[in-house]
């Protein structure tokens, strides 16, 4: 049952990015040409992901199951360190330069996109590499 129920959400945030056109890596970027032709899109989307996701925190901030018995993790930590700016930089910076991020990929893998493969296999590429820096970091400390 978990597994079809992230199936399912994850088709549902699919879907959504696939409506929105948001798989449309020159509609995200519109989005950042600020002093161009500045494409708003992105904010109603923004907007349309956060009021369920507060709902979210909201219910899980009184439960500690999920609906399927499942724990639930904890609220995410408020430090603002180095490592959350610098990621969140680079991921900022990709997507304003792409116009891609991960779920937008994995959603226009499903359409062919060219574009999507090699963003896909250079995410690849960045998790294996962070896989091995994160493991020699924390082997070296």
């Amino acid at each position: 049952m978990k597994n079809l129920t992230a199936f399912l959400a994850g088709g549902l945030f699919g879907l959504g990015l696939v409506l929105s056109d948001m798989i449309n890596a020159r509609r995200v970027q519109g989005f950042f040409d600020l002093f161009g032709a500045w494409d708003p899109t992105l904010v109603f989307v923004i907007i349309g992901a956060n009021i369920p996701m507060m709902a979210t925190w909201l219910w899980v901030a009184r439960h500690r199951q999920s609906l399927l018995g499942e724990p639930l993790p904890g609220v995410p930590s408020a430090k603002i360190d180095m490592r959350l700016i610098g990621g969140s930089v680079l991921f900022g910076a990709g997507w304003g330069l792409v116009g891609l991020c991960p779920g937008s990929v994995m959603a226009s893998l499903l359409f062919g996109y060219r574009e999507a493969l090699l963003f896909a296999f250079a995410m690849a590429v960045g998790f294996v590499a962070f896989g091995l820096w994160r493991s020699r970091s924390t082997a070296a400390a």
